[in-house]
């Protein structure tokens, strides 16, 4: 346990963050998930035990994290803003009936050719996501 407390304050010294408990509260239970949380379950998993965190303080946390490179927002469906601590390149599965998230390796889709794309078009950046049932749903 404080071997993964002293690892998560080493990598937020090493991007120019100051280890504040808020940040360091709000990037532990990000990187405890797969499930890529919103604020408000974030917000209620650091409250659970005792009630000490804010929305705002959470959200300035995530947007500090996110500026580091350390979180990124997953936009998967409309006004829904998700995080996930996994910021390695990876696209997403989202069930349309539980509405959970998983990750889904980035090689899974082997290469995808953006050379196809309309002149005057220049990509940046590349997700997939993919909408169906889970299996804990059929």
């Amino acid at each position: 346990m404080q071997q993964q407390a002293d690892e998560i304050i080493k990598i937020l010294k090493s991007k120019g963050l100051r280890v504040t408990p808020q940040r360091f509260a709000v990037y532990a239970n990000l990187l405890e998930r797969r499930d890529h949380p919103t604020v408000e379950q974030i917000l209620t998993d650091l409250n659970k035990d005792v009630p000490t965190s804010s929305q705002a303080t959470v959200y300035a946390a995530l947007q500090a994290l996110r500026e580091a490179s350390l979180v990124r927002e997953v936009l998967l469906e409309e006004g829904v803003s998700r995080y996930d601590a996994n910021v390695a390149q990876h696209h997403h599965f989202r069930c349309t009936n539980c509405r959970t998230i998983e990750d889904i390796e980035w090689d899974t889709f082997g290469k995808i050719d953006l050379s196809h794309l309309r002149p005057g078009l220049k990509a940046e950046k590349l997700e997939v996501i993919v909408q169906g049932i889970c299996d804990r749903c059929q």
